[in-house]
């Protein structure tokens, strides 16, 4: 190192980069109470187990007192006293319960760029909550031992939607954001804080595996504002051996929530070996240009060695290079990388006159030049839920 770079001062961006800041605001997400009735902090107390099992209306009665849950693609015939593979939907006496509903493991205010979302309020903060249990199981699942573990197996909190709102809006949220684990699994509770969340002028966000029925999604389109889909590969055979489901429901998924009108952004984890190759990226962006429109903003993300692909090295920056050309060259024009801090592919660029409007350092943001939705400098429009 230089010796002027040694007395040379600290910058913000040289903090950010240094993953301080990330440090730092973790330490501060789980310090806050959650507000009682009468408007005052409590400290939330997490315990192990399920304490809120309530009957659900997605299931099909079966013979011998068994049910077929219909939540999501799996469509799993549960014997009584058994549990779906998602781990939280119990047969009781040939009743469907969620074993999910009020009894989060996690809540917490993240930036709305943590989700990812680059296009909807950009330097807020959400309270993202989510439970345990999930119908997939990625070998490279980043919170599995959250998702992929039944309720008995981890603490949580006692919290019923009405108490997940006041602390967003006494913790002045702009959004609460259903993310980390699967919010297929906790739908009942999902939907109830949608409603309240609404009422209360905050942005329902959710960052999904899209991995849903058509029937509840219809349910709940009409209260989302945005929905971070994780488009996990572009191959049936991927989906089957490294994710544990198939590739059809999530694509169309996706295109009923573009019917619907929904702000749609994608996330793609770019694994090494698995899902890297360019011809599959580019049969990808194909279908994201074609069935949702090239303003679809899109993610691709760093892998780290994780759960059951600890053999595998981290994404090299150069890979995550040559995919983010492929992309915009093949017509999307907001391509972003994830996980690389500092990284040109983090900042929102003009479609029109290409220059940066949205200045970002990891979850931070540095500078908008933009005037309302459009860019400060030619007036273009820029895609996305800014208000």
């Amino acid at each position: 190192m230089k010796k002027n770079q040694l007395s040379r001062p600290l910058t913000r961006r040289d903090f950010i980069k240094a993953g301080i800041y990330g440090a730092c605001a973790v330490c501060l997400a789980g310090n806050a109470g959650f507000p009682g009735k009468t408007g005052t902090a409590y400290a939330a107390s997490p315990k192990k187990g399920f304490v809120n099992p309530r009957p659900s209306p997605w299931f099909i009665p079966l013979s011998n007192a068994g049910v077929q849950c219909t939540l999501c693609p799996m469509q799993c015939r549960i014997p009584r006293g058994e549990r779906g593979k998602c781990r939280v939907r119990e047969n009781r006496d040939g009743k469907a319960y969620t074993l999910a509903y009020g009894n989060p493991v996690l809540v917490q205010m993240d930036p709305v760029e943590r989700k990812p979302f680059f296009h909807v309020m950009p330097g807020t903060r959400a309270l993202s909550v989510s439970t345990a249990g999930c119908p997939l199981e990625c070998r490279f699942c980043e919170v599995w031992d959250m998702a992929l573990v039944s309720p008995e197996e981890v603490h949580a909190y006692d919290l019923p939607p009405e108490k997940i709102v006041a602390h967003a809006v006494s913790a002045g949220a702009g959004a609460i954001s259903y993310a980390f684990g699967e919010p297929v699994v906790f739908f009942e509770y999902m939907t109830d804080i949608a409603v309240l969340a609404k009422k209360a002028g905050l942005l329902n966000l959710v960052h999904t595996s899209g991995y849903i029925s058509p029937e509840p999604l219809q349910a709940i389109t009409g209260h989302l504002d945005a929905v971070n889909v994780d488009l996990k590969g572009f191959d049936s055979g991927f989906y089957k051996t490294m994710v544990g489901g198939d590739i059809e429901p999530v694509k169309n998924t996706l295109k009923a929530l573009k019917r619907a009108g929904v702000h749609i952004e994608i996330t793609n984890l770019v694994i090494p070996g698995a899902n890297d190759a360019v011809a599959q990226v580019n049969g990808m962006c194909e279908w994201i240009i074609e069935e949702l429109g090239p303003d679809t903003p899109v993610h691709f993300a760093r892998f780290y060695p994780l759960y059951k692909l600890t053999n595998l090295p981290p994404t090299p920056v150069a890979t995550l290079d040559r995919i983010r050309d492929a992309a915009m060259s093949a017509g999307l024009r907001y391509v972003y990388v994830a996980r690389v801090t500092g990284h040109k592919g983090e900042n929102t660029f003009c479609p029109e006159c290409g220059k940066m409007v949205i200045d970002r350092m990891g979850f931070v943001i540095e500078a908008i030049n933009m005037k309302n939705d459009r860019c400060g400098y030619c007036a273009a429009t820029v895609r996305g839920k800014w208000a």
